[in-house]
C-alpha cells in the first residue's frame, strides 16, 4: 500500500470515522491479490447517522446562495489538482485500471466540479406573461433536499463526482455509499470537499453493507432522490422499494454499445482507435463500444489491423508505466467474462487472439478478440464488462441499424463514417441516450450523460444533470394593482 496522509474512513457529520459496529472490509488489490487495507464496513446505522446529518444541515445549505456552494466545489477542485498524481496512485492500487487513466479520471473530476459551480448560479427561473392583468406568474428552481448515491467500482471518482457536484452545486446534501471495491476514492474526493469548507453534514460518505444502506435510504422519507449507477437487476430492485415511498431515482444501468464501421473510413485508423477504446479500464465501461458491426468490405482488413493492435497490448499491474490493460476488479468478473467467451466459441464464434486467463496472481484476462460473432451469441447480446471486442459482419444499413436497436440496452452508440448523410441517418434512428459519429468519448461536464431503454433514466451533467437535484415551484400571485 503507498503511504498516505488522508484518513480513509467514514465522513459523518463533519467527522472521519470508523464503523458503528468495528467492523471492517479486506480491501485487495486486484492485480495482486493482496491487501491493501482494511476499512470500515458499516451497517445501516451508519447510513441513518449519514441522513440524520444530511437533514440537518440541509436547511442552512439550500439557502447559501450559489455563489457560496461554487466556492467550495472550486477549492475541492483546487485540492484535487494538487495532489492528484498521488490520488491516482490510490485509486489504481484499488481498482486495477493503469495510472494513466486513473491520472486522468481525477484530473477530469476538477472538471465537473468546476462546470457545476459556474453553472450553480445559472439555475434560472422565469416569469410567465399571465392572462389576467393583475396576476403574476413566476417558476422556481429549488434545492431537491437529501440526496442519496450509490455508484459502482469501474469509474470510482467519475461515477461519484458527477453525481455529487450537481448536487452540491443545487444546494442538496448527500449521503454516498460507493463501491466496497473501490471506497478509497470516494473517501479522497469527500476529503477533497472536507477541506475545501462544506460544512458538516452537506458531504457524507459511508461504506458498508450494499442492502442495508439502500434500505436506510429507500424508507426514510428525508431522502428525496438516489442516483444509482450499477446492474440492471439491482436497479430493477430499487425501482421496487422506491415505489413504496415515492423516492425519485436517477438510473445509470449500463450498456451494450453497437460501433457501427462503414467502409468509406481509414479502415487501419478505425481499427487502432477500435482496440485502444475497447480496452480501456479493461473493458470495464459503462459505454465501452462492444458489439463491433463492421461492413462486409473491409471486415478481413479491419479484423488484421485489429488482431495486431490487440496482441501488442501489455497485462500487468497498474503502476507499471508499460502496462495497457489492468486486472478485472475480482475473480467473479473474471469468471464471469471468461464464460461469455467459451459460450460464445461454442456457438460458433472463433477467437483470434486472446481468450484465456493469465496465469499467476491478478484477475488478469487476456485481451480478446473474436469473429464471427453473430446475434444470439453471449458476446453479442449480453453486457461484457470485460476485454474482449466481438466483431460482426453487415452488409445493409437496414440490417446494421435493426441489429443495433435489438438490445433492451439504449446509453451509448458509435458511428464511423466521413458520409454526411450516413452519420445524420444512423445518430436519429439509433435508439441510444447519446451516439458518437466519428468520436470515442461520450462524456464531458457540460453535456446531459445517460442512456434510454433498459439503461436507465435520469440525466448526469450538463444543465439536465443540474435540474436533475431541483424541483420546480410555480407561484401564482394575484390582485397586483
Amino acid at each position: 500500500m503507498t503511504p498516505t496522509e488522508f484518513p480513509l474512513k467514514q465522513l459523518i457529520n463533519g467527522r472521519w470515522c470508523d464503523a458503528t459496529n468495528q467492523q471492517t472490509w479486506a480491501l485487495v488489490d486486484p492485480a495482486n491479490e493482496t491487501i491493501l487495507q482494511h476499512v470500515p464496513y458499516g451497517d445501516s446505522s451508519d447510513a441513518q447517522q449519514a441522513i440524520d446529518a444530511a437533514a440537518a444541515a440541509f436547511a442552512d445549505w439550500s439557502q447559501r446562495t450559489p455563489y457560496e456552494r461554487a466556492e467550495v466545489l472550486t477549492k475541492a477542485a483546487e485540492w484535487i489538482h494538487a495532489r492528484a498524481a498521488h490520488l491516482a496512485t490510490l485509486t489504481t492500487e484499488e481498482s486495477g485500471k493503469p495510472y494513466a487513466e486513473s491520472l486522468a479520471e481525477w484530473r477530469s473530476a476538477t472538471s465537473y466540479l468546476t462546470w457545476f459551480a459556474a453553472e450553480a448560479p445559472r439555475a434560472y427561473g422565469r416569469t410567465i406573461p399571465a392572462r389576467i392583468k393583475s396576476r403574476r406568474i413566476q417558476v422556481l428552481q429549488q434545492s431537491l433536499g437529501v440526496v442519496g448515491t450509490i455508484t459502482a467500482w469501474n469509474f470510482p471518482v467519475y461515477n461519484i463526482v458527477r453525481t455529487w457536484a450537481a448536487a452540491l452545486a443545487a444546494g442538496c446534501t448527500v449521503v454516498g455509499r460507493p463501491s466496497e471495491y473501490t471506497p478509497r476514492s470516494g473517501m479522497l474526493l469527500a476529503q477533497a470537499l472536507h477541506e475545501a469548507g462544506a460544512p458538516a453534514g452537506v458531504i457524507n460518505l459511508i461504506n458498508g453493507d450494499p442492502a442495508a444502506m439502500a434500505d436506510a435510504m429507500l424508507t426514510d422519507k428525508r431522502v428525496r432522490k438516489i442516483a444509482f449507477t450499477g446492474s440492471p437487476a439491482v436497479g430493477k430492485k430499487l425501482m421496487d422499494k422506491a415505489s413504496k415511498t415515492m423516492t425519485q431515482l436517477a438510473l445509470e444501468l449500463g450498456g451494450n454499445a453497437p460501433v457501427i464501421v462503414f467502409p468509406d473510413v481509414d479502415v487501419a485508423k478505425i481499427a487502432e482507435l477500435s482496440v485502444s477504446w475497447k480496452y480501456r479500464n479493461c473493458g470495464q465501461v459503462c459505454v465501452a463500444p462492444q458489439r463491433f458491426y463492421v461492413h462486409a468490405d473491409i471486415y478481413e482488413a479491419f479484423l488484421r489491423h485489429a488482431k495486431a493492435h490487440t496482441q501488442a497490448l501489455t497485462l500487468g499491474h497498474g503502476l507499471d508505466k508499460n502496462t495497457s490493460v489492468g486486472p478485472l476488479i475480482n475473480e467473479k468478473q473474471r469468471e464471469r467474462v471468461a464464460q461469455l467467451v467459451k459460450d460464445s466459441q461454442a456457438q460458433g464464434a472463433t477467437v483470434l487472439t486472446g481468450g484465456n486467463k493469465k496465469d499467476g496472481k491478478g484477475y488478469f484476462y487476456e485481451a480478446t478478440l473474436l469473429r464471427d460473432v453473430q446475434p444470439g451469441h453471449a458476446v453479442h447480446d449480453e453486457e461484457i464488462f470485460g476485454p474482449v471486442m466481438p466483431v460482426i459482419a453487415f452488409n445493409s444499413t437496414e440490417d446494421v441499424l435493426r441489429l443495433a436497436n435489438q438490445t433492451n440496452y439504449g446509453l451509448a452508440a458509435f458511428v464511423m463514417t466521413n458520409d454526411l448523410n450516413t452519420s445524420i441517418r444512423m445518430s436519429e434512428q439509433l435508439e441510444f441516450g447519446m451516439v458518437c459519429v466519428n468520436d470515442w468519448l461520450p462524456a464531458t461536464p457540460e453535456a446531459p450523460f445517460g442512456g434510454v431503454k433498459g439503461s436507465g433514466f435520469g440525466r448526469e451533467t450538463g444543465l439536465e444533470g443540474l435540474r436533475e437535484y431541483m424541483e420546480v415551484k410555480t407561484v401564482f400571485t394575484g390582485g397586483v394593482v
